[in-house]
């Protein structure tokens, strides 16, 4: 009885996480985790310390995940302030070659939130890249997604994050090209 009421409390609280993951999934830690599942309702990974630019941030546990105030599930993620897009747009459908994705892309009031230096070009995060392979930051994941790409660009003032099951949809290696190559969508004329 124990056994199986142990298993209910573990199934229960995996459905309460915001993708529904099984319970199978590999677990990361709660501040290495994006999701995007509407315009309202995502985490993202922002610098952990005030006032850093994205690039200074890369190193381990320079890192955490900010939410949404809908998207948020832990006292362990940061919040992004609620008007942190200026103008946002979510879209989902099938990538190059017909996997999912989920994206959101826009601009952003940088100045909302202290973590970020509004003159700071920007930079990416990742669930593929880095050293060996494995993340920046290191081990993060996109729930109910295979990998995923984010780009944040205070001095744009833009960002956008894709979630993608086929790595195709997802690239690492644009990481100085900005948002509308990595990722393309609506940036509104961010500016």
């Amino acid at each position: 009885m124990l056994s199986t009421l142990l298993l209910l409390a573990s199934f229960t609280a995996v459905l309460a996480s915001p993708s529904g993951l099984d319970a199978l999934a590999p677990r990361a830690a709660v501040d290495n985790i994006v999701y995007v599942t509407d315009a309202n309702k995502f985490c993202m990974i922002m610098p952990r310390d005030p006032h850093t630019n994205i690039g200074d941030s890369e190193h381990p546990g320079g890192m955490k995940t900010y939410c949404s105030p809908a998207g948020r599930y832990s006292s362990q993620q940061g919040q992004l302030p609620a008007a942190f897009w200026s103008n946002v747009d979510f879209k989902s459908g099938n990538g190059k070659n017909g996997k999912r994705f989920a994206q959101l892309t826009g601009c952003i009031r940088p100045e909302l939130l202290s973590r970020l230096n509004p003159s700071d070009a920007g930079g990416q995060y990742d669930s593929s890249g880095g050293d060996g392979g494995r993340g920046n930051p290191r081990d993060s994941v996109c729930l109910g997604y295979n990998h995923y790409v984010e780009l944040v660009e205070p001095a744009g003032p833009r960002a956008c994050i894709r979630c993608c099951d086929d790595p195709a949809d997802c690239p690492t290696n644009k990481d100085t090209q900005g948002c509308p190559n990595v990722i393309p969508g609506n940036y509104f004329n961010c500016g």
